[in-house]
Parts: C-alpha cells; sequence; structure tokens
C-alpha cells in the first residue's frame, strides 16, 4: 500500500494511492499515527480498503501532508555514505553517528521550507527513511526488517553554522521549522523489493545536485535499525532517516546554501517526488 495524508496543515485526513490515484480512507476513522501502527493498522486498513472499493477520490489539486502523524521521534544517521563524509571532510565513522530531528521541523512534502531567522547556510539531503512498524528494543540485526512497516522520501533540510558551528551538537541545526519535508507517501516495506539498491537524487533549481544510491550505506538498515535499538527504544510510527549521499551544498568548492526563491525537486526510487520552495524567515 501507499498511504498519503492530505488537506489544511493540522488537519489532514487519511488516504491511499491505488493505481496512481488518491482515494480519501477518512472513514476507516483512524490517523497514520503511533496507536495505528502498534494495532496492527496496516493489515486492518488492507481489509478495510478490500471491503470498500468506491471510496472517494481526491483531487491532484488538494496539499497533501507529511504521510505520518507525528512520531515520537526522528532519529537521523549521519555520515553513512563514504562519498558524503569525503566531500565534508569527515572520516567515515567506525560506528553510525546518531543525531535527533525536532518532530516540529515536520511539513508536506510540496511545503516550502521558511529560512530560518539569521541563517546563512542552509542546505539540501535527500535521504531515505525507515517508518517503524512496532516497538523495538535491542533488536537483533538478523530480525530488524520486521520492524519495518515502510519507507518514505525525506529531505534533511540542515542549517550548517548553526549545526557544526554553534559550540555543538548538530540538533541545533536539524530541527528548525520546515526542515523535515516527508512523503508523499509511506510505501510499505512490500512495495519497496531492495531498499538497499535505491537511486536518490535532488535537484536544486534544475540542476542535478545529488545523485547516489543505497548501495552504497556504509552501514545498512538492519544494521542501522539493530544498532539504534541498543541506545533507544523506537515506537510504532517512529523514523529513521538513512543518511545522505554526496552533493550537498555543505560539500561544493565553494560551498553553495540555498536562498529565498530557490526551488528543491527530490525523489527516489519507488518513493515518489517532492518539490519544496524556499522562502524567507516569517515569524
Amino acid at each position: 500500500m501507499k498511504l498519503i495524508r492530505f488537506g489544511e496543515a493540522g488537519k489532514e485526513k487519511t488516504g491511499v494511492i491505488i493505481n496512481d490515484k488518491r482515494y480519501d480512507t477518512s472513514a476507516f476513522g483512524e490517523d497514520y499515527n503511533e496507536q495505528f501502527f502498534e494495532t496492527d493498522g496496516l493489515n486492518r486498513l488492507a481489509a478495510f480498503l478490500k471491503d470498500n472499493n468506491s471510496l472517494p477520490q481526491i483531487s491532484e489539486d488538494v496539499r497533501l501532508g507529511s504521510p505520518i502523524g507525528r512520531p515520537s521521534k526522528i532519529v537521523c544517521i549521519g555520515l553513512n555514505y563514504v562519498d558524503h563524509a569525503k566531500e565534508t571532510n569527515a572520516t567515515p565513522p567506525p560506528e553510525p553517528v546518531i543525531f535527533m530531528k525536532s518532530t516540529t521541523a515536520i511539513v508536506g512534502p510540496n511545503d516550502n521550507i521558511m529560512i530560518p531567522k539569521d541563517s546563512v547556510k542552509t542546505d539540501w539531503e535527500v535521504e531515505l527513511a525507515i517508518v517503524i512498524g512496532k516497538k523495538a528494543s535491542y533488536v537483533d540485526e538478523a530480525d530488524a526488517m520486521d520492524y519495518v512497516a515502510g519507507y518514505v522520501l525525506h529531505n534533511d533540510v540542515s542549517e550548517r553554522e548553526f549545526q557544526i558551528e554553534r559550540s555543538g551538537t548538530w540538533d541545533k541545526g536539524k530541527g528548525c521549522d520546515t526542515f523535515a519535508p516527508i512523503g508523499p507517501f509511506i510505501a510499505t516495506a512490500d512495495e519497496i523489493k531492495d531498499p538497499g539498491n535505491l537511486r536518490l537524487w535532488l535537484k536544486l533549481n534544475g540542476e542535478t545536485m545529488q545523485d547516489g544510491t543505497t548501495a552504497n550505506f556504509i552501514f545498512n538498515i538492519p544494521f542501522v535499525i539493530a544498532y539504534t535499538s541498543k541506545f533507544m527504544t523506537l515506537l510504532p510510527g517512529d523514523i529513521i532517516s538513512t543518511g545522505t549521499p554526496a552533493g550537498v551544498g555543505l560539500g561544493m568548492k565553494p560551498p553553495v546554501y540555498l536562498k529565498a526563491g530557490d526551488v528543491i525537486e527530490l525523489g527516489i526510487d519507488g518513493l515518489g517526488t517532492s518539490t519544496q520552495k524556499l522562502v524567507a524567515y516569517k515569524k
């Protein structure tokens, strides 16, 4: 299945994509959130769809929100591609780098990105994100894929001055409002046959900046899930964002950073595309 949420920001309704058309599943009566995933929501939704074959269709003009209701946390893996580590003059890590991204940063896949107040180094990062399907603590790597509900496209927008130059931690540059455009949809695990071999790309004002593949992960998905679960309990609906390939603005010579009016387009095989316009800070 492909799960979407649509409508006015903060008042999103649930839906699905079937044969490239959007359908309203509001009658199912649940948001796509922690409780939904915790209570076998995917199978219950599949049964609902089987019994309801005349759902209202959603216009293509309707706004898409994040396809998941606000999760308990967004966990991010830093420097998970060798080429990205090298372009930022970092040594590829012997263990995964973990940082957190504020859930208040979440916006829809095509919503505007607001450059933070006093920012001069706002940057982009196309990433494959994992949606956790059930509570995970001290998971064995061999069992880790059993905890995956699905996958989603994520732009891990980053303010590099805040992240690197403001006396630690990385979180300062990662959790600003609008810094987590997610979607357009969650593809359930069965939709993505090989998440370890997906092309992901990003364009800035029509020019390709990132063009990589998850085949170049330093730490693969089962390892990342098992490793993360040693340090925190992952709850249903939580997101793990798995890192970005080379091509970020920080790695350019000279560096290139985002400004109001810029347009970012990004996508991942099987997970659709999204587009965000940069706007200036406004209280």
